[in-house]
């Protein structure tokens, strides 16, 4: 049996429709600043929803060539630039350390739909004769989940550990605890690890309006649309963006003398095997991976302080996942604290799980609980303490981090404050 190594949090990248840094993207957050607008990137006249969380104000260019933009989807690019950000904010230096054993784990639950789309109606623009002639070389390198991944293992040099996750909105608690285990294991010292989504174009908006799974009673009001847990709630906002962690062998980071977020203790996962977009009416599979996670963490139910909740603000999305903490923590459960930051910036799809992390390590290290915005009206299947409208100053030592995607996918990881 292997000695585990214990991992911790060393640096932090975002790229978010609240901000397009940390420090931006964190004030943003606790100051309530909803990211969700009228949808900028085409005209939504003939959607039912209107709204999106988009990124705005991105600038590859301060992280990235023209060549290389040029051949990088969106998502890819939101994954390599905060990657960068995570390594910089590390403080590691790349250049005395053994590439060998840095590794990169990053998902995405869509991939390149930007360029699928653009390159299909250049092909339909010239028809069947010419537009065969015009494909790009670099479609498919440009549209592939794993892409994020091998960019950023290219761009940075890294050559250890290096996958991709796909598990819809899932994905980025995968990729972060699949990363946590290999750095356990020891077949790395430090992962470069997370998601990137953007999927906000025709065909990606107009299937999720297909699904009625958007919010559309807030067309005229974006600011209010994603409510998790309130009683009006009506549907998810679609959002992109990316959020990547670094994470690293605790005595490795403290050998270098490297400030620490938070250390990773827990991974969960599990399946709900009952529907592809719908969860299971009792929160089995949530109440199992809660379990796994807390489990692995070797702590007690009441030792968690916080948990950021996946939180859509979708009807059954909202109400079973509250039925599943309260199965999992029984009386504690009305004593933690259960915030959504989804409220703020949508639904990032295989981003959330790696920007939600990021919202643990800093909720850990400040000292203060993000809010669920647009709680007004209480719902009585969803009754617990959801930080209501106003971010809280808390000393939070254990945080959890829910994840559940299409398809039936659960992953929960634990972190904790390092004493």
């Amino acid at each position: 049996m292997f000695k585990k190594r214990r991992v911790v949090v060393t640096g932090l990248g975002v790229v978010s429709p609240i901000g397009n840094s940390v420090e931006e993207f964190w004030k943003s957050l606790i100051e309530g600043k909803s990211g969700v607008k009228r949808l900028e990137c085409f005209d939504p006249t003939h959607f039912t929803s209107k709204i999106a969380a988009e990124v705005r104000n991105f600038n590859p260019s301060t992280y990235l060539t023209a060549k290389e933009i040029k051949r990088m989807d969106r998502f890819v690019q939101f994954a390599v630039v905060s990657a960068k950000m995570a390594i910089v904010d590390s403080k590691i230096d790349l250049n005395k350390v053994d590439r060998h054993r840095v590794g990169v784990l990053i998902g995405s639950g869509i991939g390149g739909l930007h360029t699928v789309e653009s390159e299909h109606a250049q092909y339909l623009s010239l028809g069947p004769v010419k537009g065969p002639d015009r494909i790009s070389p670099f479609l498919i390198p440009m549209l592939i989940v794993n892409m994020a991944a091998g960019q950023v293992s290219i761009t940075l040099g890294l050559r250890g550990p290096n996958s991709a996750v796909a598990t819809a909105c899932a994905t980025g608690n995968h990729a972060i605890g699949d990363a946590f285990r290999i750095i356990q294991r020891d077949e790395a010292y430090a992962m470069v690890c997370g998601g990137a989504e953007a999927a906000i174009t025709h065909m990606g908006f107009g299937g999720f309006c297909a699904l009625k799974a958007l919010s559309t009673a807030y067309n005229a009001e974006p600011e209010r649309a994603s409510r998790p847990f309130d009683k009006n709630r009506d549907g998810f906002v679609m959002g992109e963006g990316a959020g990547i962690v670094f994470l690293e062998e605790m005595e490795h980071a403290l050998k270098r003398g490297a400030d620490i977020y938070c250390e990773v203790i827990g991974y969960g996962m599990s399946a709900d095997a009952y529907h592809m977009t719908a969860p299971d009416p009792e929160a089995d599979g949530g109440v199992r991976c809660m379990a796994v996670s807390i489990k692995d963490a070797r702590i007690k139910p009441a030792d968690v302080d916080y948990i950021n909740a996946h939180g859509t603000s979708t009807l059954y999305n909202d109400k079973i996942e509250t039925l599943a903490i309260k199965k999992v923590f029984g009386a504690h459960a009305k004593r933690l604290a259960v915030s959504s930051t989804k409220s703020v910036m949508g639904h990032l799809l295989g981003a959330a799980g790696g920007v939600e992390m990021i919202v643990c390590a800093l909720t850990i290290k400040n000292g203060i609980i993000p809010p669920t915005i647009n709680y007004e009206t209480p719902d009585p299947d969803c009754n617990l303490d959801y930080v209501p409208n106003k971010a809280r100053p808390a000393k939070v030592k254990v945080a959890m981090s829910n994840a559940l995607g299409f398809g039936g996918h659960n992953a929960t990881l634990v972190v904790r404050k390092l004493s």
